[in-house]
């Protein structure tokens, strides 16, 4: 898991793909905060991001997740929202694949966890479990955007 502020990407020492990604300037703060409800995808990319409004909620009430095929950077575009997530690889853990490419853990282990507010990123690797959309203080209603990278874009980083 690798964290940081899309107000300031020199100092999250992102690996290329992901800074390359984060850089182009329909990925901005604002261009995401101005951006509409909806799947996003540059003609030319193979990796897409879907922006919307979503909500908060206790963390017994979050699945937990991984995925095999898409690395996730989830943006908090409004509001705020915590993020539990475990440090250890789960791709061999028990599982039911909720929709192609959701796989939602049994029994998860999660260790951690990280507050994201308004600008602030986290990426999930394939096989990095992670509970998001977790309250900090109440339920509430955020809009975020979830950028989904393809594993052929980051195959020399694991």
């Amino acid at each position: 898991m690798i964290s940081g502020s899309l107000f300031s990407l020199s100092t999250a020492g992102l690996p290329a793909p992901f800074k390359q990604i984060l850089s182009y300037s329909q990925c901005s703060f604002a261009a995401l905060s101005e951006a509409d409800d909806q799947k996003m995808q540059l003609s030319d990319a193979s990796w897409f991001c879907n922006i919307g409004p979503t909500a908060t909620q206790e963390p017994e009430h979050r699945h937990t997740e991984f995925h095999k095929l898409y690395a996730d950077i989830h943006v908090v575009l409004e509001g705020e929202e915590r993020i539990n997530f475990g440090m250890i690889n789960c791709m061999d853990e028990v599982f039911a694949e909720k929709k192609p490419d959701l796989l939602i853990l049994q029994t998860p282990k999660l260790t951690q966890s990280v507050t994201l507010r308004m600008g602030d990123f986290a990426i999930f690797f394939p096989g990095e479990p992670h509970q998001a959309l977790c309250m900090v203080s109440e339920p509430k209603s955020i809009r975020k955007a979830v950028f989904k990278v393809p594993l052929s874009m980051i195959e020399e980083l694991l």
